[in-house]
């Protein structure tokens, strides 16, 4: 059975759209107070998450978050990695990297101290394949994979478990700018041949937020309709 600490508060970043609204949605339908952050227009706190100062200051603004979803992020360049110009690599890791780094550090030591917490970080199927002219999404994702990793066993005896999960490519706003061939050929190597939905990926979100999970840290969750096979 699937439950949440009593008054439970979740900080969802990336929240404003796509999974990261998902997630929001499914915690907040299970009685978690939801808090977004989203550099875009709609969420609780209109935050750059790739800003250590911002971050910090909305810690100091939520204080202790029993769970930390973090969804924000870009896909980047769609281009030959011999193509790549150095300030959207930076910008990619940025993003997908920084933000996730930041948001960790500010908010799981609270966490620790409370002995309970739940971490769970979006990474990609990418990060494992690595797409062809995706070069900077995949990598960055893949640190992604591997911060999470690290983080797990560092806190493994805390009471906090930190996870991340792997999606396939997602109808999301995300994705409305991926060049339409990579998206096929993503369909193509999937085989439920579809694209996932956020609330998908929320509902695997939910269950890794919850008391539900208790003895898996640091590991990867894939979602890609039968794509992933390790």
């Amino acid at each position: 059975m699937v439950t949440y600490p009593s008054g439970a508060t979740a900080l969802v970043t990336g929240g404003a759209s796509g999974i990261g609204a998902a997630c929001a949605r499914r915690l907040s339908a299970a009685g978690v107070r939801v808090v977004t952050a989203d550099i875009a227009d709609g969420a609780d706190e209109r935050i750059d998450v790739t800003d250590p100062v911002a971050v910090e200051r909305l810690r100091e603004r939520l204080g202790r978050v029993d769970i930390l979803v973090n969804s924000a992020g870009v896909v980047g360049p769609s281009a030959p990695l011999v193509d790549t110009e150095l300030s959207d690599w930076h910008r990619t890791f940025r993003i997908n990297v920084d933000g996730t780094f930041l948001a960790c550090r500010a908010f799981v030591p609270a966490m620790i101290g409370a002995g309970w917490g739940r971490v769970v970080n979006l990474a990609s199927i990418a990060a494992k394949d690595g797409n062809p002219k995706q070069s900077a999404y995949s990598a960055s994702k893949a640190a992604v994979i591997a911060l999470t990793k690290s983080l797990g066993k560092e806190i493994a005896t805390t009471g906090v478990l930190a996870n991340v999960v792997a999606p396939a490519a997602v109808e999301s706003p995300m994705n409305a700018g991926t060049d339409p061939a990579i998206l096929a050929r993503s369909q193509s190597l999937t085989p439920m041949a579809r694209m996932g939905r956020p609330d998908e990926i929320a509902e695997l979100v939910a269950w890794l937020s919850s008391d539900a999970l208790s003895f898996s840290t640091g590991a990867v969750y894939d979602a890609s309709g039968g794509r992933a096979s390790y």
